[in-house]
């Protein structure tokens, strides 16, 4: 899982030129960052542990959400140790693996209803939700449809 997703990943990076120019590598933990010396939570952690004991078909469910969001410009993805954080100005997307499910938490400016949202918190124009992804028939278009007003606010 961790050869495909850095190869995706790397792909995007290289034909991305607004993601190498704005990026920092945190020589201690490779963590890829906005600025130098920016406060992280600084270990190396990679994507496979974080699938360990989970349910094998989340790897998949994971690795397409990576193809399609790592793709966008300034995308940075890494890792801490409970999950992996997607950044383009800010964190706009954070993706939890759980025993069975991906937890994926995204932002809005309003409060998210419906079938798909576990929960919606927030106010003054900034809304976090949390989907829960178990399935591929999960990642619809409406899912990547609010990755991308995320990554948009943020």
């Amino acid at each position: 899982m961790a050869d495909r997703a850095l190869l995706v990943l790397n792909a995007s990076k290289t034909s991305n030129l607004t993601s190498i120019l704005m990026s920092w590598t945190c020589p201690k933990c490779e963590r890829e960052l906005k600025a130098p010396n920016q406060i992280h939570y600084c270990a190396k952690v990679s994507i496979d542990s974080l699938f360990d004991g989970k349910e094998k078909e989340l790897i998949l469910l994971f690795d397409k959400i990576l193809a399609e969001v790592a793709g966008w410009d300034g995308v940075l993805v890494s890792t801490t140790p409970h999950c992996i954080v997607f950044m383009h100005r800010y964190t706009f997307l954070v993706i939890r693996p759980m025993k069975k499910a991906l937890d994926v938490k995204f932002y809005s400016k309003a409060m998210l209803h419906g079938n798909l949202i576990v929960k919606s918190t927030g106010g003054e124009g900034k809304f976090e939700n949390h989907i829960r992804v178990t399935a591929l028939d999960d990642l619809t278009q409406q899912l990547f449809g609010y990755l991308y007003q995320s990554w948009q606010l943020l």
